[in-house]
């Protein structure tokens, strides 16, 4: 194929996707809506349900992402700076992002469960 054609491919490909995934979010809309009304429930009065640490957990994997990466980078220039050629370096950047990013994960489940068990020894004590 040409690119010419290639072109054209990935216009129609790209716009049929696009009209499939509206049409698949307002289609999955609509039929949790009739759920609920086949259950007994007011789809109106319908509240999603709140994440209180949900913030916390965006801010330390980001967080921790960063670290990682500048971790990489100053590992990068100053401890292999020739000795590591090639594809080295960029898998050395997508390990500590991953490694620290999970490390920040990590850290928010564990503050998050300690705030949860002191809600419950708090409501217990009362």
């Amino acid at each position: 194929m040409e690119t010419a054609q290639l072109g054209i491919l990935a216009g129609i490909t790209i716009s049929v996707s696009f009209f499939a995934m509206i049409f698949g979010v307002f289609y999955l809309y609509k039929r949790e809506k009739m759920a609920m009304i086949e259950r007994g429930m007011d789809p109106r009065s319908y509240k999603p349900q709140s994440a209180p640490y949900q913030n916390l957990k965006w801010g330390l994997l980001l967080g921790g992402s960063g670290i990682g990466l500048f971790l990489a980078f100053i590992l990068d220039h100053l401890a292999f700076n020739n000795i590591i050629i090639g594809d080295g370096i960029f898998f050395l950047y997508l390990s500590l992002i991953a490694i620290f990013g999970g490390c920040g994960l990590f850290l928010s489940y564990r503050i998050e469960k300690k705030e949860v068990l002191d809600k419950d020894d708090h409501t217990i004590q009362k």
